[in-house]
């Protein structure tokens, strides 16, 4: 079975509340005004050219002075749903979370459980950038860059209903996710705790990249088996299999 990897980004609105002062202060829950929503989604399948996307300006429902993100969950649970492994940076602690919390705030079940493949994480376990943004990451990598916002004031034109502002956050979410692939692809090789795609199909291929072409590459020891080292001819990246067993009992 080859699996199905799912790269995707959202993009959410701020929180609105009431403050006393211009510097830096605790806000009570008492203080909000309204809860931040989903305004937008963009997702793909590795190796696919086709971009999904959906935003809450597309619903015949949309009113900038009542947002309500219901109408764009669906597509997106589906697609997490159907993924075998899912990618995003930051996914742990950003997409997938925020995503959750939009389905069960719509009384949504969970999508069926998935691997999730975290590129910040990644980048902070397996490097030393100078930064782990995404941004900065595709221009290190030669993998290109975000589109431009011009800062908060895209994020208050969405939410005022201008449609050029939306259109250009579809536009800024839907390259993320090219710029996201692109640099997964770049990293993939060096991620030691990458989901191993040999198990999920079953057959003696590279466990990052699913390609059958690959060279042995010498043996790993561990206290209780022998183990070939090999490596893909695809992606660069190393794997082994187990030769035999040198458990005591």
């Amino acid at each position: 079975m080859t699996p199905k990897i799912l790269l995707f980004d959202i993009e959410n609105s701020p929180s609105l509340a009431y403050i006393w002062q211009l510097k830096n202060d605790y806000i009570s829950s008492d203080f909000i005004h309204s809860n931040w929503y989903m305004m937008c989604w963009a997702a793909k399948w590795l190796g696919d050219k086709k971009i999904m996307s959906a935003a809450i300006c597309d619903s015949k429902k949309y009113d900038p002075d009542k947002p309500c993100d219901k109408d764009i969950l669906g597509d997106l649970w589906k697609l997490l749903d159907e993924a075998d492994i899912v990618i995003a940076h930051n996914a742990k602690a950003f997409d997938c979370k925020k995503a959750n919390a939009r389905f069960i705030k719509h009384g949504m079940p969970p999508p069926s459980p998935y691997r999730i493949i975290d590129t910040l994480s990644e980048a902070r376990k397996q490097f030393m950038f100078t930064s782990n943004k995404l941004n900065e990451l595709g221009k290190l990598l030669g993998c290109g860059e975000k589109i431009h916002t011009g800062g908060f004031k895209l994020w208050l034109d969405c939410m005022r209903g201008d449609s050029k502002a939306w259109d250009k956050m579809v536009r800024y979410c839907k390259n993320d996710v090219i710029l996201l692939e692109r640099v997964y692809l770049k990293m993939r090789p060096y991620m030691k705790t990458h989901p191993n795609i040999s198990v999920i199909e079953g057959k003696t291929v590279c466990s990052r990249c699913g390609c059958p072409n690959i060279t042995k590459r010498g043996v790993y020891y561990t206290q209780s088996s022998r183990k070939q080292r090999f490596q893909c001819n695809k992606c660069h990246g190393y794997g082994k299999y187990i030769l035999e067993s040198t458990r005591n009992v």
